[in-house]
Formats: structure tokens, sequence, C-alpha cells
């Protein structure tokens, strides 16, 4: 099966909520406090307006759900993705964290949708649905990710958008040049 190329299905179906698990083991001191002090550097972060980013209040000291570890949740919108992902990669110090997108199937989220930074972990996915009548929103009173109110480009924009950047790369060499179909 090829992947999909149709710009609005693609569009339509983009993913808009992210959530990072910060992982440490419950018996290691210093891993739980490197995973505090992370937490509170990114609190500090969100705060201060370089990125949107809300650690759950909970800190789980013990397995829970599918997490086989000490950990807790980062809920993360598209729009600061980036930033975040950035922010953990560069900062993480040796703990491993778990990325996954927000969707109606939470167990594919956990389970062939996921990507970690550092090592992985075996999670136990029998905890988790396979699929949900809904998108788990979280922090809609953000209007942000899912609940956004922001306008969105049309296909039009879009496209010009996109002619717009292949014009500009026909002068780059290295740069792979889109199917003329």
């Amino acid at each position: 099966m090829s992947p999909p190329t149709d710009v609005k299905e693609v569009v339509e179906s983009e993913i808009k909520e992210w959530h990072f698990h910060i992982y440490f083991h419950q018996r290691n001191a210093d891993e739980h406090q490197a995973a505090l002090e992370l937490r509170d550097a990114v609190l500090r972060l969100r705060r201060d307006g370089a990125f949107v980013a809300v650690p759950l209040f909970r800190v789980n000291t013990d397995p829970i759900g599918p997490h086989p570890v000490g950990s807790y949740e980062i809920w993360c919108p598209s729009e600061s993705f980036v930033s975040v992902y950035s922010y953990l990669c560069q900062n993480r110090g040796n703990l491993s964290v778990l990325i996954h997108p927000l969707t109606r199937e939470e167990r594919k989220d956990h389970e062939v949708r996921q990507a970690w930074l550092g090592p992985p972990f075996p999670l136990d996915l029998s905890t988790l649905p396979v699929k949900s009548d809904e998108v788990p929103l979280q922090y809609a009173s953000l209007k942000l990710g899912y609940s956004s109110t922001a306008p969105k480009l049309s296909l039009e924009e879009r496209k010009r958008l996109g002619a717009n950047v292949e014009r500009v790369l026909k002068g780059e060499k290295e740069a792979a040049k889109a199917p003329s179909d």
C-alpha cells in the first residue's frame, strides 16, 4: 500500500496533539531527581513563553498503564512540537523519552506510531484500548492542537505555497525534485 498523496486527505488526518513520557528508574534516586529537574525546567520555559507544554500534575513513581517504570507525561500541541522535541533532544540527559501522537487509536499510537529519545522500554500494550470513539482531547481551554481556533491554510493556499517551494528549489542541486504527475 502506497502512502497517501491526496493533499486534502493528508491535511485532514494530521496529528494535532502529542505526549512526551519522561522515563526514570523509580529506585534510582539520581534519575528520579534528573527527571524532576527536567520537569521543572519545562514548566519554567512554558511560563516564560518558550513553548506550550503541559506536564501532568502527577509524577508516577511506580509503573502505571503501559509504562513499565517511573514516568510523567507532557502534553504538547502540534504548534509547539518542534520546540519541545528540540529542547528534550538537547536536555534529557540519560533519561529515555517516549513520544507518541494522540489519536483515537491509543494502542497503535504507543506501538507503531511512537518514537524514542534514548533507549526504548517495553510497554504493556494490553492496558490500552484499540480504538476510541473520540480523540482524547486535553486542555481544550488553550485552543491549541485539536481544539485550535486559528485560521487554517486553504487547499489553494497550500498549492501556491508548494509551487513556490518547488520554484525556489529548482536551483538547488542537492534537493530532490517532486514528480511531475
